[in-house]
């Protein structure tokens, strides 16, 4: 585990839980990595089955290969194991510009609703709500139980932004990278982040992308341009 690096007040925190929406995690960080920001990560062992799941990306708990992550950009990744409850971000003495839990699974929403902090990703969230930070949670779950909707009401009341996993469609997306890029601009408007991952309502249609666009939308196209035949 990682513990480097002095408290900076601009660094983030990333967790992933086990809920369904990998890759908007992976893509989270490389665009924040392409920023040249830091970024504390953490991740649960049902967060490391997701992305094998879903992304076909091998991440071991310890120890840790930060690599698929910082791959595009001149940031870095510093990583805590879930269970490490001496890092540095489980203390409000260390200063952040905010927290985001994505994928946020239903049991790490409800343990946060409730104020229990059994491990380091709950107690880093319980620390940004103390310290009236920054905290985005953001759920995929279809279809929300009573318990998941007054989980959401509490968090909230709290002071955290309940940011669930529904990308819109008015900015026409072409690919499932659209809809993911759609989903992380909004985090990162959250979190203060001037960016362009994807055409603002108002703007000129597909005018406002800029270098952080998806890596591999032209070699998509350029592969298989029968899945953009008509667009």
């Amino acid at each position: 585990m990682n513990r480097s690096g002095s408290a900076n007040p601009a660094d983030l925190v990333v967790a992933m839980t086990g809920g369904s929406g990998a890759p908007y995690a992976v893509r989270l960080v490389r665009v924040l990595c392409r920023m040249g920001r830091t970024v504390q990560v953490s991740l649960t062992p049902s967060a490391a089955q997701v992305l094998r799941d879903e992304m076909d990306l091998e991440v071991a708990l310890e120890p840790f290969d930060p690599a698929p992550f910082q791959e595009h950009g001149p940031g870095r990744v510093i990583y805590h194991h879930y269970q490490d409850l001496h890092a540095g971000i489980a203390s409000g003495s260390f200063p952040t510009a905010g927290m985001v839990i994505v994928p946020c699974s239903m049991s790490t929403l409800g343990a946060i609703a409730g104020g229990i902090t059994t491990n380091l990703i709950t107690r880093a969230a319980d620390v940004h709500l103390k310290e009236r930070r920054k905290l985005i949670l953001v759920p995929r779950e279809t279809p929300l139980s009573l318990i998941h909707l007054q989980n959401m009401v509490r968090v909230t009341r709290a002071g955290a932004v309940v940011l669930p996993a529904m990308p819109g469609w008015y900015h026409r997306p072409r690919r499932i990278e659209d809809l993911i890029d759609f989903l992380v601009g909004r985090i990162c408007d959250q979190l203060g982040i001037a960016n362009a991952l994807a055409p603002r309502w108002g703007d000129e249609f597909a005018t406002t992308l800029d270098q952080t666009q998806w890596d591999a939308a032209a070699d998509l196209e350029a592969t298989h341009p029968e899945l953009f035949e008509g667009t």
